[in-house]
């Protein structure tokens, strides 16, 4: 378990955007989810022991889900080679509050940060193991999409929403 939080403590989630001080908590939040369902993947390690180079510096964007000033979530925004689409990926969040609506909340966040950036279609590649996470796409208002090749081994299902 990364850190210990009560419950009561979820009401106080704030959003912020990712610095320095983040990159080892948006590490650890993502390795835990995927070395528990999978196997870290290449593009894994690029994004999560690089995040400035990868995902920052190229247009991108990470939110950190914090309480207390501790990091208990990320989402990030990967913009892509095709002009105002953007990949939404490596959304983690502390396994000792799942289900207590920060994932929604980041979701939430992501695609309103993605308007301003002036995205015009989101992305999201997931596997259908993740149950909770591809319900919470789908409540967002992703649809799923096919015919699209994907880089991860793990990824059984493709997601996009349109925001024009």
């Amino acid at each position: 378990v990364l850190c210990s939080i009560r419950m009561s403590d979820v009401s106080a989630v704030e959003i912020v955007p990712f610095s320095i001080e983040h990159k080892q908590a948006f590490r650890d939040l993502n390795v835990e989810w995927i070395s528990k369902y999978f196997k870290m993947e290449e593009s894994d390690y690029k994004s999560l022991d690089h995040p400035q180079e990868y995902i920052l510096d190229k247009g991108g964007y990470i939110a950190m889900a914090l309480i207390d000033r501790k990091a208990v979530g990320s989402c990030a925004l990967i913009k892509m080679a095709q002009d105002g689409n953007y990949e939404v990926a490596k959304m983690g969040v502390d396994p000792s509050i799942h289900g207590q609506g920060i994932g929604k909340q980041l979701g939430i966040h992501v695609i309103n940060k993605a308007k301003e950036l002036g995205a015009t279609r989101l992305y999201i590649e997931s596997n259908r193991i993740l149950v909770p996470a591809v319900s919470l796409y789908k409540k967002l208002g992703f649809q799923e999409v096919s015919g699209i090749e994907s880089p991860y081994e793990r990824c059984d299902i493709q997601m996009e929403m349109i925001l024009v």
